[in-house]
């Protein structure tokens, strides 16, 4: 009880070490202490009165008392007379009567127990510390004595009790502080006596097992912890270990405790005694084996063992650790264990003794840590003999042990990798690799554990990309990197068989590398774009080394270039094992191989790289070309074979290669080996010869033990025997010989080595060379967290990586599975992005796409509520849409499996109301009551109808349907809970999708993407075909164009990217579209909206954009109608809104002819005519690009007659007041600009106010009486109000050919041509006609008058004044007009009109008197034109226009039946006769020929003005280019002449006469046209000749030229009639095939609604059989209630009967 008091109180002391000197400080306590142990000890003594503790009989009672019990009782007398601190006291003095107790042999277990106990409490009390007295030679004299304890065995229970407490105490040793004053020879003595006990508790009770083991494992953590703490003394760590190895192996085995029995002893207790010291030496003999085989060349010489001898005794440190590790490691040599056979020992060496060994070598690794490192001695033994022994346990069928090891290669790779490089790629190489797949023939249980290892690796952060810097980036090591990817891959893969563990194993390694791979993106790059490796010449480059491997601004780029010259070798190794010879030469052609060969490059090409073919590479080494014997010598010099022996240096060799079979090839090669290894190993053999004859041997040895067919084999004395005298005459060593003989009997040397690239085995010839190299090898390069080489490894492994998690997700069936894979998936999304990848991230995206469910085709009844059952299909889908949202930057041929998804939703009715919004709609959506509701809202409507009552058909046969069906049909259940549930976890799954996002968002996606996604859209939405298309397709491209649009819109800086693709979609649409319908709407005004919105800030782009909106202008005539009037408010607000960013002509041009289209159509020409008015009112927004357009526009508004008559007015005031702005452009043009662009300008000028007057001149012709007037008031205030502008004459003259004298034409061959009903009131318009000739003539007449060409513009005057039957003429003096000639024309016309003219204006005088009067009067002209009709109903004007020489008189103008002067009285008289009527026509003029006609007057007022500049060049080039327009330009006027011609002729005969008229007038005008080509193309010296001819031939002969010409003119005019009446026939073909096609379209109309009422008719039989039904089960039924009326009633009448008989 006092004992286990004092230990509690130790422990307190030991938890409050401040208290110790409080409780302990009175030295009576400790006095007291240690004498109750004294006492303790003598009173189990003194138990045992059998024993005689060397004592003799004396007389009586007395006797002599044993040394032990003497000691004992001396310490009792001293123990309280001791007055000094105790730290000043000897330790030896209390201590030693104990430790004597137990060294002796004469005590029993139960005394020696005690003893020990007595000791533990003294050292656990910490009374001995590194400052007591002589502290050194007592934990000496404790660890002596315990270690050399004996004691005789009375029972089992009893030795077990001591064998513990010696553990006990040696533990406490070691952890007391006084335990850094043991030597390193005493502690290894103390590891030594635990092993023993922990091997002979094998035969022991589990406790003492269990006690040992711990005890040992306490040990090593204690020595090993205290590593860190040591300084690197070099001079400990040289050959320390003899002396220890003596000590622990050899030195005095009586320390195995005897078991000496007295001669009283129990005999079954000596029997057991015996047994278990038979059993522990037997043990400790086999452990001190394989620590004595272990020691073996640890020092040499005496010298070395004294020094070595000096360092155990020092206080422990690296020495003692040294020794202890090389222990464990021999513990765990697996060639060891096998070679001592099945010897008695209790431990399962197969199994346990590694294990425990394993433990503590694991213990000490995880203490001692990265302080390994700096003690080179424990270094060597963990490179080499603690792996190579760990690799062979490694491929133990224990799982247990395969585990462990595993452990301890984790804490190496964690402390020491930077040492371990080449031996950590052979144990993943050798172990791992070859375990993890059953291929290699192992168990289930070991791929497991070798699974779980590589993923508990694959977990380290850095550890891929370290395999990858170091082993896969260096050209002598192996892709350990990408073997273990495909590794795991393939195991994450269900090959025909469920998902089991081991594939969700394989599946979180894999994650845990792209999580790695996740987390470093957001440490920063080394560079964003990583520059490709190239090598543009040759550098040798096998040896190199970086160099700076702890900077990555230099090992990056190395190794990045490494692996680049790695991946073309195993090309060229490819190539090579087709083709030696074309191998080479490709290496050579990518400066792998200097361009002229040489041996060093070669032979370093064969050792390094991997994958070539040995035979093809043995056969070119045996080669007996000169060359290849170079290459042979420099291969052989790349093998070190220093301190390796022969047959290992020759397996090394041969496994690189095949030997060739040919004798004299095996002979090269092996003189080659024999040179190089004399050459690095001299020691035993003589010279080279000799190596080569010992390798001859060698291989003959091989061949003879190895092969099958012979029988007889060599034995040690033969092989001995063959090798005599080979060394210089003299014999080799026989051990030298014999070790040989039995390496290669046991160990075959293999001339035909391992082919391929797999995972070889770890011979010891190999781990040999490994060790070589390791000291040669490039240092390891540790990675830090940032992603340097992340792009080329996520590169390498990424497909396999995604098709694994995608098979593991569609094989998985809990939820823990799912959200691992996806985020795996997501990991996946970011490394794609971060590193560019696109490519990788379409796949994830196509691969994601299918678990969806959206995208396969539906077979179940409610899809909504299908997906809302599937959590994988919801997960997916948040998981495509996170990605899209995340990453959509780097998406490129994904984003149509994306927009599948997004369709199908779409069908489903699950996407927001608003997906397709952008962001300029925000103020639409606020003021939009039917947008911008929750989602939950506008989904959750969709289809939880479809589970309750009907949806109620539309028309009457669906309700009358509906109304017959009320009776049979039951109404449907209402949605149950779980229905709900599931509808409501979809609408969280969309919530959570953000679809809407993606577009909305779309602007900060990169072009490249965003230019995909545009594709990706149209594609979605599908080719436009003509015809009729279904419902739901026309539903997703009308869907797909509003997405299109939205995302156009958002990217307006970018809409040079998009414009193209979006603007050949909706033409694609617009011009397949033959009917309205949704589509085609959201595509035009669509197009209409991108242009409103993009006008004002692209003014670049203007011009395309506006250039799109000819697609309207292609609209089918069906189409164009529906939606004409919305399509001109759009045009009008565009107009309004950027009228300013409208600045060339080309975009002017379209929005004038979309105007002018409304011109004609009721309901949009006010919305048409109200923007050309905002464009043309005060010339706010006309400019000379615009001008003539819009004059056209204004044209075509007033000669539409939808509408009132004051809209007409209205577009010619916009006319006439245009010319404010010619007068405003001309001043500005003469003060702003200079002299070359004023010209310009002004004859800009001129040709637009000639368009000007021509469109008037057309409106002159109009049916309307009030438009037509006003357009001659309009025409003559614009050709007579231009004195600002600077008109030439030869303007002037154009104008009056092309204008008024036609104008003239025109009306009078209307007035003869049509009757009164179709133009009202035509005197009238003549008259104003004539006032506008006579105003515009006398005005221009000064300066016209001076003109060569007068004459003929006179004659045009005259010449209209004799067809209206009306005299104007000119009287000016004779010399003014050009003689006589001019006065007699002029008369002669005069006459023919009205004969008596001339007497009555100038009566009958002399010729004098009357040339008199002339020059006195100043001459006069009369101008009368009359109306030239069949009848006189109407009266008309005359106005009489008198001049003479100063001024201009106008005469009151006379109705008929007025007094008119006499000189006009027999004038006005003569014309009564021929007075006719204008007779108004109302026709419907056809709209195509509208069209044709405003298509060809614009061309042919373009071929005019292009004609008259034609004809000014003068340079040859330029006018063949000019005249090749004109050309084409005829020919395109030629077409639409015949178009006009097929379209009139198709029409009502009045209008057709009134079509072919002006038909009639365009092909004069084009052969006008013509004629004018012709004269511009003929030669300049034909014109000259023909003006030479002309100017002097008489007037008879320019007669005859000139019928000539007319008979040459009809000629060709009969030839163009030809020619039209065989294109004619052409066109009239084509209509007929129109018109069948037309007939064919309505046959198929009429067949459609046949079918339909057939339909009809179905449905009313189907009615009818149900009114049938009806009405029999009403009969039924009144029937059944007739029944039971009668039956009641029979029934009452029974009644009443019965009760009447009663009374």
């Amino acid at each position: 009880m006092g004992r286990l008091k004092l230990q509690s109180g130790i422990k307190a002391i030991e938890e409050e070490p401040e208290d110790y000197d409080t409780t302990y400080s009175n030295k009576a306590t400790l006095a007291c202490m240690i004498n109750s142990e004294v006492g303790t000890v003598l009173a189990v003594m003194r138990r045992n009165r059998n024993v005689r503790w060397g004592g003799q009989y004396m007389s009586g009672d007395d006797q002599l008392e044993h040394s032990l019990i003497q000691s004992l009782k001396t310490l009792r007398k001293q123990i309280f007379s001791w007055q000094h601190p105790w730290h000043t006291i000897n330790p030896v003095v209390y201590l030693q009567p104990f430790l004597e107790v137990i060294r002796s042999d004469e005590t029993g277990a139960p005394i020696t127990g005690i003893a020990l106990s007595s000791v533990y409490k003294i050292l656990t009390l910490d009374v001995i510390d590194p400052d007591t007295v002589n502290v050194e030679e007592a934990m000496h004299l404790v660890v002596d004595a315990v270690t050399s304890c004996r004691f005789e065995v009375t029972d089992p229970a009893s030795e077990e009790v001591v064998l513990m407490k010696i553990l006990q105490v040696l533990l406490a040793c070691m952890k007391s502080k006084a335990s850094v004053m043991l030597s390193n020879q005493h502690v290894c003595t103390i590891v030594n006596t635990c092993f023993r006990i922990v091997h002979q508790a094998g035969s022991k009770g589990e406790l003492l097992q269990r006690i040992a083991r711990h005890t040992m494992y306490e040990l090593v953590r204690r020595i090993f912890s205290h590593l860190p703490d040591i300084d690197n003394t070099e001079h400990a760590l040289v050959n320390g270990v003899a002396a220890v190895k003596q000590e622990i192996g050899g030195v005095d085995y009586d320390y195995a405790f005897g078991s000496k029995q007295t001669e009283n002893g129990n005999g079954n207790s000596e029997y057991d005694g015996q047994q278990s010291s038979a059993n522990f030496v037997s043990a400790t003999g086999v452990v001190a084996n394989v620590m004595d085989e272990n020691t073996i060349g640890a020092g040499t010489g005496k010298e070395a063992v004294s020094y070595d001898l000096h360092l155990m005794t020092e206080p422990y440190g690296v020495p003692c650790m040294v020794e202890i590790f090389h222990f464990l490691c021999s513990l765990v040599n697996a060639s060891e264990h096998m070679a001592m056979g099945l010897r008695s020992n209790t431990l399962a060496f197969d199994e346990d003794v590694p294990l425990f060994a394993l433990g503590l070598i694991n213990s000490a690794i995880e203490l001692a840590g990265p302080a390994i490192r700096c003690h080179p001695r424990l270094l060597s033994l963990i490179q080499d003999e603690l792996f190579r022994n760990l690799m062979q346990f490694g491929l133990s069928m224990s799982p247990l042990i395969l585990s462990m090891v595993c452990s301890i290669v984790l804490n190496l790779y964690h402390h020491l990798r930077t040492e371990l490089k080449l031996q950590l790629e052979a144990f993943f190489s050798c172990v791992i690799l070859r375990l993890a797949q059953s291929r290699y023939g192992a168990s289930y249980q070991q791929q497991e554990v070798a699974m779980e290892a590589l993923v508990d690796f694959c977990r380290q952060k850095t550890f891929m990309v370290e395999m990858y810097a170091n082993l896969d980036c260096d050209i002598t090591c192996s892709n350990v990197f990408e073997d273990l990817a495909n590794l795991l891959s393939k195991s994450a893969f269900p090959v025909n068989c469920p998902l089991s563990a081991m594939h969700i194993l394989a599946l979180d390694g894999l994650i845990a590398v792209i999580q790695g791979m996740a987390e470093r993106i957001g440490n920063g790059l080394l560079s964003s774009e990583q520059t490709p490796v190239t090598l543009e010449e040759y550098t040798p480059f096998w040896m190199v080394k970086c160099d700076n491997y702890s900077d990555p601004n230099h090992w990056v780029t190395f190794v990045r270039r490494r692996k680049y010259i790695k991946r073309r070798l195993m090309i060229g190794a490819d190539h090579f094992n087709r083709d030696p010879k074309k191998g080479l030469e490709f290496l050579q052609g990518t400066h792998l191989l200097p361009d002229k060969l040489d041996p060093q490059s070669v032979a370093c090409f064969f050792r390094y790289t991997a994958g070539l073919d040995k035979n093809l590479v043995g056969d070119f080494l045996g080669n007996h070309d000169e060359f290849c014997v170079q290459v042979l010598h420099e291969f052989a010099g790349t093998f070190d074979f220093q301190d390796m022996n022969l047959d290992t240096a020759l397996r090394l060799f041969l496994e690189t290669f095949r030997l060739p079979g040919e004798s004299q090839k095996i002979q090269r090669v092996l003189e080659a080996f024999s040179e190089r290894y004399y050459e690095q190993s001299p020691q035993i053999l003589v010279n080279k010869d000799a190596a080569l004859l010992l390798s001859y041997s060698l291989i003959m040895l091989n061949t003879d033990q190895h092969n099958v067919q012979v029988k007889k084999k060599m034995t040690e004395e033969d092989f001995i025997r063959n090798n005599r005298h080979i060394n210089g005459g003299s014999d080799l060593p026989r051990d030298f010989l014999s070790e040989l003989y039995h390496s290669i009997c046991k160990n075959e040397i293999r001339t035909t080595p391992e082919q391929g690239t797999g995972f070889p085995e770890m011979t010891p010839s190999r781990w040999i060379d490994l060790m070589h190299k390791s000291k040669k090898t490039a240092p390891f390069i540790v990675a830090d967290c940032r992603a340097y080489l992340d792009h080329d490894m996520f590169a390498i492994m990424s497909g396999p990586t995604i098709a694994a998690i995608s098979v593991v997700f569609d094989h998985a069936e809990h939820e823990e599975v799912y959200q691992t894979c996806i985020d795996g998936f997501l990991a996946v999304a970011k490394i794609s992005a971060c590193h560019h990848l696109e490519d990788v991230l379409d796949d994830l995206v196509v691969s994601l796409c299918k678990f969806t469910t959206l995208l396969n085709p539906s077979s179940v009844e409610e899809p909504v509520l299908a997906f809302g059952d599937d959590t994988k299909a919801r997960m997916a889908t948040v998981t495509v849409f996170t990605i899209a949202n995340r990453y959509g930057d780097y998406i490129r041929t994904g984003w149509r499996n994306i927009l599948d998804c997004i369709l199908r939703l779409h069908k489903l009715g699950l996407l927001p109301a608003r997906v397709a919004s952008d962001a300029a709609d925000e103020s639409e959506l606020s003021s939009d009551p039917s947008h911008g509701k929750p989602l939950t809202n506008s989904l959750s409507s969709a289809h939880m109808p479809s589970m309750g009552t009907p949806r109620r058909s539309s028309g009457l046969m669906g309700r009358f349907s509906q109304l017959l069906s009320l009776d049979t049909e039951e109404p449907r259940s209402q949605p149950t809970e779980q229905q709900l549930a599931a509808h409501q976890r979809t609408l969280q799954t969309i919530q959570k999708c953000h679809i809407d996002s993606i577009f909305t968002e779309s602007k900060f996606l990169q072009a490249e993407s965003l230019l995909q996604l545009a594709r990706a859209l149209i594609w979605a939405a599908g080719r436009p075909q003509k015809g009729n298309s279904s419902p739901e397709d026309e539903d997703t491209a009308v869907f797909c164009l509003e997405l299109l649009i939205a995302i156009t819109l958002n990217n307006r800086d970018r809409i040079v990217l998009l414009w193209q693709g979006v603007y050949e979609h909706i033409a694609s649409i617009v011009q397949s579209t033959l009917m309205p319908c949704a589509l085609v709407e959201k595509a035009v005004f669509g197009l209409l909206r991108i242009c409103q919105r993009l006008l004002p800030y692209k003014e670049n782009l203007a011009d395309e954009l506006l250039r799109s909106l000819n697609l309207v202008l292609k609209l089918d005539a069906r189409v164009a109608d529906a939606y004409c009037e919305q399509i001109t408010q759009e045009v009008s607000r565009l107009v309004k809104a950027n009228a300013t960013h409208i600045r060339s002509q080309m975009g002017w041009r379209t929005i004038t002819s979309l105007l002018s289209i409304t011109a004609r159509h009721p309901e949009a020409s006010e919305a048409g005519f109200d923007a050309l008015l905002f464009i043309m009112s005060d010339g706010a927004h006309l400019v000379p690009a615009n001008y003539v357009l819009c004059i056209d526009a204004s044209r075509q508004f007033a000669e539409s007659r939808v509408g009132q008559a004051e809209r007409s007015v209205r577009a010619l005031d916009l006319m006439a007041d245009s010319v404010d702005c010619l007068s405003r452009w001309s001043h500005e043009t003469k003060d702003a600009m200079g002299e070359y662009e004023a010209a310009k300008l002004s004859q800009d000028i001129g040709d637009m106010w000639l368009r000007l007057v021509q469109g008037l001149r057309k409106v002159c012709l109009d049916q309307r009486e009030d438009v037509r007037n006003h357009a001659l008031l309009s025409l003559q205030k614009c050709l007579t109000g231009v004195d600002e502008i600077h008109l030439p004459h030869s303007l002037w003259l154009q104008c009056f050919d092309m204008v008024i004298f036609t104008m003239l034409d025109d009306l009078l061959e209307i007035a003869q041509g049509h009757s009164q009903k179709d133009y009202r009131n035509m005197e009238g318009t003549l008259i104003l006609a004539m006032k506008l000739l006579s105003k515009v003539f006398l005005q221009l007449l000064h300066d016209l008058s001076q003109l060569s060409t007068f004459c003929k513009l006179w004659l045009g005057v005259l010449s209209r004044m004799e067809k209206y039957m009306k005299a104007r003429g000119v009287l000016v003096q004779r010399s003014a007009l050009g003689g006589d000639s001019l006065w007699e024309l002029t008369w002669l016309h005069v006459n023919n009109i009205v004969p008596s003219l001339q007497s009555e204006v100038f009566p009958d005088q002399d010729s004098e008197q009357s040339q008199n009067r002339q020059s006195e009067a100043g001459g006069g002209l009369v101008y009368c034109r009359l109306n030239n009709s069949v009848s006189g109903l109407n009266p008309y004007e005359i106005e009489m226009l008198y001049f003479g020489s100063s001024n201009v008189q106008n005469f009151t103008d006379y109705k008929y039946g007025q007094a008119f002067p006499k000189q006009c009285q027999g004038w006005v008289s003569r014309f009564q006769s021929n007075s006719a009527s204008n007779l108004k026509i109302e026709l419907k003029m056809s709209e195509v020929f509208e069209g044709y006609e405003r298509q060809y007057c614009e061309l042919s007022a373009n071929l005019s003005r292009k004609c008259n500049s034609a004809s000014l060049l003068s340079d040859t080039d330029q006018k063949k280019e000019k005249v090749s327009e004109i050309k084409s330009g005829l020919d395109d006027a030629d077409v639409l002449i015949r178009k006009m011609d097929l379209e009139a002729r198709s029409l009502q005969p009045s209008v057709k006469a009134m079509l072919l008229a002006k038909l009639r007038e365009y092909k004069s005008d084009l052969n006008k046209l013509k004629r004018e080509f012709k004269r511009i193309s003929s030669p300049n010296a034909h014109e000259e000749l023909l003006e030479s001819a002309t100017a002097d031939a008489p007037t008879g002969s320019g007669e005859h030229r000139e019928r000539m010409a007319m008979s040459v003119e009809r000629v060709n005019q009969s030839g163009e009639r030809i020619k039209e009446s065989r294109r004619m026939l052409i066109e009239t073909e084509e209509l007929g095939i129109s018109i069948v096609e037309d007939l064919n379209q309505q046959r198929e109309t009429l067949l459609h609604s046949r079918n339909k009422l057939h339909g009809v008719d179905d449905a009313i039989s189907k009615s009818k059989k149900v009114l049938t039904s009806m009405s029999r089960r009403i009969t039924r039924n009144k029937w059944i209630v007739g029944s039971i009326i009668a039956a009641l009633i029979l029934a009452i009448i029974f009644i009443l009967i019965i009760k009447l008989s009663h009374h």
